[in-house]
Parts: C-alpha cells; structure tokens; sequence
C-alpha cells in the first residue's frame, strides 16, 4: 500500500518505472526532434516503449501540459516571433462610391428589419415621447423662474438703489466722437453741426412744452412720492426760447457760422436721484489742454446751474412727457486755428468730477478747433 502508483493511458505502472516515467517526461519537455550529422533522427532508448501521449494524468490531479507551458515561456523567442510587420493591421480595402451609398441607404431605411436610421417605430416613439416630455418640464421651469422674477420687481423703480455713482454729463453735438473742428468759411464743415442740434432741441419746442409740462414756479424738489406707484407724474416744462443765442431761434446756425460755437450740456438721469443735497449742481468750463487764453469768453443760457425742480426722475413709465434741463454754453472769443480739449465739469455735494478710471463722470472733455 506504500507503494505510489501511477497511470498513463490507462496502464498501471509500478514504483520501480518509476525513474524511467522521469526520463520519459525530461525528453518531452525539453528536447525535440533533432538530425544527427549522418541525417539519422535520435531513437529513443531500447527498452522505451511506443510514444506515449504528452497528458500524462498523475494521481494527484496535476498535468504535464501546465509544466510544459511554463518552461515555453522561458524559452528565447524565434526570428519569426521578433517580425513585428507580420503583427501589424492590416488595411481594410477601399469601399467604392457604390457601396458607401447602398450602405447610406440602408442606414436610413432598412426594408428588412423595418428600421430608420438604426431604430425600430417604437425606439423612435420612445425618443420622442422623453424629450417631449423633458422640453415641456424645461419650459415650464423657465417659465415659472420669469413669471417669479416678474412678480417680485417693479417695473417703476429699481428693487436694489443702494450703490448708485454720481451722474455723469453728455452734450450735444456728438458726431465724430467729443470732436468739434470746422472753418467759418466753409458751409459744409459746420452745417452738420447745427443740423445736429436742431435735432436734439426738437422736443423742447415751447409749443410742446405748454402743452405736455406744467410751469414751476418753485425753487426746490419737485416731490410727487404721495402718488400711487404706477400714477404718472408731472414734469416742469424747460422751453426751447430759455437758451438765447443758443437756441437756435434767432440764430439758426448756433453760432457756427460766425466762429462762435454752442455746445450743450445735459446731466445724465438717475431715477430717484437728488443732485447736490438741497443746493443747485453747477456747471464751469475751462482750458484743459492748451492755451488758456484760447477759449476767450464762455456764456451759459439760460443759467449755469440745473434747477433743483427738475428732480427727482421718476422714469420713463410714469414721468412720461420729462424734459431733462439743459445748459448752453457759447465760446463767443474762441481764438482760430488753436487746438485746444475743453473741459466742462459738474460741480456740487455729492458730485464726483475727477475720476481717473471714468472720464464721463461728472465731467466731458471735447476738442475745439475752428478756422477761418
């Protein structure tokens, strides 16, 4: 019972082949059939019996296959195994025009499996149902988002006026940038010019201002908090005549015909805003760059100050018929041919005139050069 017994190809073999069985299982893992000089193959020994197979089966379960794949791998690679063009893939042959189209055709409609585009009816049903189903959510969403947006503000009034800037100042004209260059004696240089301020007046004709804007008489703010919030308010009329020789009434070239220049003035609108705490905002001009004495005499129409009755601006929707106050101002001893930056600034409490990063702050800066 001591004896260990071993199988091959169902024949019982005894402890005493036992070194034979080893020899046997040497040759077939690590020789191969080889030629002698004379071209005779190697013979076994004689007293080995036929060939038997490679599984030798042992009784415990383990394989001569597995041993012999492990010593493969250990073994130096052959030439053909280093050819790495034979590994490489292989190009695919060119499709002709003909077939790529039967193949378009098939991809939008095959007859056999009854499917567009790759999908059956019913995959094609699902799609659409989702994404019906997903955009009609979003819609709803977004729409409820803005109809929540719109129920919480006012369409009259700002619902955060907490970090308002100081106002800032525009004039007129503006054609060619904060430019006003021509000659007296060429109508056309400066024929755009009045044309452009003919334009910017038309709304304070005095016949439109007795009929939409009531005649203040008071000096202060003109309050009308007490209204209902969408109730419209009244504007103070400001009429065209008030600016004199500015207004283009009695000279309707604005003085550019004569080298005498008007430029006007206009405060920028804050709804709510209060300029200068109960004081009136005023207006200076002066030489910024240049020759001082090249501005000669400067005349403000009809005042250099903006009313305080003016304000506060309550908005377009409810101070519909407002007219913002305007200052004109006339360079009657402008020198010729001096090019010289005219400053224009604003000047009250709570008015910022010289900021380095905001150049229309409080203040417009513009060039002047007339020629004869």
């Amino acid at each position: 019972m001591g004896v260990t017994e071993r199988y091959v190809t169902g024949v019982q073999i005894g402890s005493g082949d036992e070194d034979y069985l080893n020899l046997t299982r040497g040759k077939l893992l690590n020789m191969e059939p080889s030629s002698t000089e004379g071209g005779a193959e190697e013979t076994l020994p004689k007293n080995h019996p036929p060939s038997l197979p490679h599984k030798v089966i042992l009784k415990h379960g383990q394989e001569l296959e597995e041993e012999q794949e492990e010593l493969a791998e250990h073994q130096p690679l052959e030439q053909e195994d280093l050819n790495f063009e034979r590994w490489k893939r292989r190009p695919l042959p060119k499709r002709t025009l003909h077939q790529k189209i039967d193949d378009l055709k098939t991809y939008l409609w095959n007859a056999e499996t009854n499917e567009f585009m790759g999908r059956s009816g019913k995959s094609w049903s699902l799609i659409l149902l989702f994404y019906a189903a997903l955009y009609m959510f979003l819609a709803a969403m977004f729409g409820g988002c803005l109809f929540c947006l719109m129920w919480s503000i006012s369409p009259y009034h700002p619902t955060f006026n907490d970090r308002v800037m100081p106002p800032g100042m525009t004039m007129a004209p503006h054609l060619e940038g904060h430019e006003i260059a021509f000659n007296v004696s060429d109508r056309k240089s400066w024929k755009k010019y009045a044309r452009s301020m003919d334009e910017y007046l038309r709304s304070y004709n005095d016949g439109l201002q007795d009929r939409k804007n009531m005649r203040c008489a008071h000096n202060g703010y003109f309050m009308q908090d007490d209204l209902e919030e969408s109730s419209e308010r009244r504007a103070c009329q400001f009429k065209r005549s008030w600016l004199g020789d500015c207004s283009g009434l009695q000279d309707p070239h604005y003085g550019y015909s004569q080298g005498r220049p008007c430029v006007l003035l206009r405060m920028n609108r804050i709804l709510g805003y209060l300029p200068g705490q109960g004081k009136p905002v005023n207006v200076t001009c002066g030489v910024k760059k240049g020759p001082p004495e090249a501005l000669g005499e400067i005349q403000y129409f009809p005042k250099s100050i903006f009313d305080l009755k003016y304000y506060p601006y309550y908005g377009k929707l409810r101070h519909v018929n407002y007219s913002s106050p305007v200052v004109a101002v006339r360079f009657s001893g402008v020198q010729y041919d001096s090019h010289i930056q005219v400053q224009c600034k604003l000047n009250g409490i709570g008015i910022i005139n010289d900021s380095p990063t905001d150049r229309y702050l409080g203040s417009v800066t513009f060039s002047l050069d007339v020629g004869a």
